[in-house]
């Protein structure tokens, strides 16, 4: 009872936490003007697989402003994930992070793709159950993310061993447009579902709040600037 009491509660925070904010871009140009830090220098073993800034996400190309494979996330944030990290070590486990920080540029080129009904080159892995003329009224692209404020990371949990890491079964994949990516989706697995958990039980600890709609998706509260959204291109 408890675990699902607190489950919900994640949920109904990250919720709250999701929801449109009135936000501006600032005017920053680098990183270090923005306060965004790399997670490497804070957790080197945090494993990164950042999708955007290669051909394999959901659009078939690399996103603009994604120049470099680096996971940047405001200071404070990034202190809390290599904590997250630092905990998890004790049972064997690490983060894997897909996306960080996302500069506006990128938003507006996901919203470009969306309304480009015939690039489905995708599909297939993506959002094989799901019309591309439904991915914006679905909520699954918008015209502003939380990455963009920094603070929102989108990532899952691998164990290491003597052969390698292997990423643990979450019941999809990353970035998976289907109710099956709904944290608390009811046709998982005992094994899926508690992989789902321990990564909730791992972030909640450090301050994060997942979006049920996407089990890999979580935001650090509060938000160092909920209204401040960033444009620096990731280099």
């Amino acid at each position: 009872m408890r675990r699902a009491l607190t489950f919900a509660l994640a949920l109904c925070a990250a919720s709250a936490a999701h929801a449109a904010t009135s936000v501006q871009v600032s005017p920053a140009t680098t990183a270090a003007q923005a306060n965004l830090v790399d997670i490497a220098t804070l957790a080197p073993d945090v494993q990164r697989e950042i999708r955007y800034a290669s051909a394999h996400n959901f659009t078939g190309v690399r996103v603009d402003g994604y120049g470099a494979p680096k996971c940047l996330l405001l200071a404070p944030v990034a202190k809390a994930l290599a904590q997250v990290q630092e905990d998890l070590h004790q049972q064997g486990l690490s983060l894997k992070v897909f996306d960080c920080y996302r500069p506006v540029r990128a938003v507006q080129a996901f919203m470009r793709w969306a309304r480009d009904l015939p690039d489905q080159r995708m599909k297939a892995e993506f959002y094989p159950s799901l019309d591309k003329a439904r991915i914006i009224p679905d909520g699954y692209v918008a015209e502003v993310s939380g990455h963009s404020r920094g603070a929102t990371i989108d990532l899952t949990l691998t164990r290491c061993g003597a052969t390698g890491c292997e990423d643990l079964d979450m019941g999809t994949p990353f970035d998976f447009f289907d109710r099956r990516a709904n944290t608390a989706h009811a046709g998982l697995t005992a094994a899926q579902r508690d992989n789902r958990q321990r990564l909730l039980d791992a972030m909640q600890r450090r301050g994060f709040a997942n979006y049920p709609m996407e089990w890999w998706h979580y935001t650090f509260q509060p938000e160092p600037t909920p209204t401040r959204a960033y444009d620096v291109p990731i280099r």
